[in-house]
């Protein structure tokens, strides 16, 4: 399904498949941006190398250019929950690699030269109810704990960064910036295949194994074999299981002035509603509106209904996709040195960000240095696997926090969201 971004794509010409057996020093079977990105420092780190990108369709076309184009360093896990699992300084120090890797990203672009729109704005969280109101007032209070910077705003406040109907408070950080991902996606490539990385397309992984892939054009034999598709493939050393959980996005036609000036938000920030199943929300380039979010595509009508009623919703463009979410929401980066195989994924909504920390974290270890990276909690980490019903209890989820949100605008309580949701992670 065509996204918004997809035209920047649209007079790209694919490379050709792989022909045949080769070898490389480095493979990476998928090309999205972990697949990018761990390419690029991997020729930071050695410039010698010869890396090989595989993908089985068109670079651009995945999960990679599908979302809001929001670079954040949100994750789906909690502070709280990773500093159970693996101690306070953990969490601290993975809070403050998803700070950092916002500025590198901001950063790296800068330095290639790659033009993409990245741009620091923010994101604004919005309470519209006694309870969502709450749980800002928790994530403000909290925040210091992490090293996170949030502030909490009253109505005024929210409003002058966004004017939504029946706001009561919200909650701000600088930390969070905007970009268009298929012109990232493409930069990058362009600066990979300058400096002689080699990228077969429409070149699907059959199996991976020790020091080598099975492809249906050939086999590829390499000392490090990493994988960072989040379907997975047979074989593969990381042994993620992920759940798909179903995203989608709605973009408006373009907005006059008048519209934008009901609306209030200025581009670079982003919107997102403190609920338990959250619609964000950004204005583009080009004055559309955009939103995104999980479960039903109808829950982003509504958002627009309620959120920004003046926005029309007659010749949106709409897509859908999927996200690779592990149980317990922490994403994993491997690598075994003695077979060579690793791989990176499970990132949700938080992709943007995360592959970049994700390919420096790869990139590190494949070239044996020893910096703070492969010392992160989610290095060497395997999620739990969901259950064969998986699908169902990611599907639970979504309707037991759609059913809390609604009961919440409504003035009442739930309490069974947030066990939920607590032991089902959604993105």
């Amino acid at each position: 399904m065509t996204s918004l971004w997809s035209a920047h794509l649209a007079d790209r010409r694919p490379t050709e498949p792989l022909d045949g057996d080769t070898t490389a020093d480095v493979v990476v079977v998928g090309a999205g941006l972990t697949g990018l990105w761990t390419a690029y420092y991997l020729l930071d780190a050695d410039a010698a190398l010869d890396v090989l990108l595989l993908d089985a369709g068109v670079v651009g076309e995945g999960a990679s250019t599908q979302g809001l184009g929001a670079c954040s360093a949100d994750l789906a896990i909690s502070a709280e929950r990773v500093a159970l699992a693996f101690g306070r300084d953990a969490a601290l120090d993975l809070r403050a690699a998803m700070r950092d890797a916002v500025v590198e990203v901001g950063g790296a672009l800068a330095l290639e030269q790659v033009e993409c729109g990245f741009g620091f704005g923010g994101a604004l969280r919005v309470a519209r109810s006694t309870a969502q109101v709450e749980r800002l007032g928790e994530l403000v209070a909290t925040a210091p704990t992490w090293g996170d910077e949030w502030s909490l705003l009253d109505a005024a406040g929210a409003q002058e960064h966004v004017r939504v109907p029946g706001v009561k408070a919200g909650a701000w950080t600088p930390d969070c910036a905007v970009l268009d991902p298929a012109r990232l996606v493409r930069g990058l490539l362009d600066v990979l295949l300058a400096r002689g990385v080699r990228l077969a397309e429409r070149t699907t992984a059959q199996r991976v194994s020790p020091h080598a892939v099975l492809t249906d054009r050939g086999t590829v034999r390499a000392p490090v074999v990493l994988t960072t598709v989040e379907a997975g493939v047979p074989g593969v050393a990381t042994g993620r299981t992920l759940a798909a959980v179903p995203a989608h996005a709605l973009a408006t036609t373009r907005l006059d002035a008048r519209a934008w000036g009901e609306i209030g938000l200025e581009p670079g920030v982003v919107v997102r509603e403190a609920a338990h199943l959250p619609v964000q929300a950004r204005r583009t380039a080009d004055d559309r509106l955009l939103l995104t979010g999980a479960g039903h595509p109808s829950a982003l009508d509504r958002a627009l209904a309620t959120l920004f009623p003046v926005a029309d919703p007659a010749g949106a463009l709409r897509w859908s996709g999927r996200l690779g979410v592990p149980r317990d929401g922490l994403p994993s980066v491997e690598l075994d040195p003695a077979s060579g195989l690793g791989g990176a994924g499970g990132f949700g909504a938080s992709g943007v960000t995360a592959a970049n920390l994700a390919g420096r974290t790869l990139a590190d270890l494949a070239c044996g240095v020893e910096s703070s990276l492969v010392h992160l909690p989610w290095v060497g980490h395997r999620s739990p696997d969901w259950p064969p019903l998986g699908g169902a209890a990611v599907s639970l989820a979504m309707r037991a926090a759609a059913r809390a949100d609604a009961a919440e605008s409504a003035g009442r309580r739930s309490r069974t969201a947030a066990a939920v949701l607590d032991r089902v992670p959604i993105g």
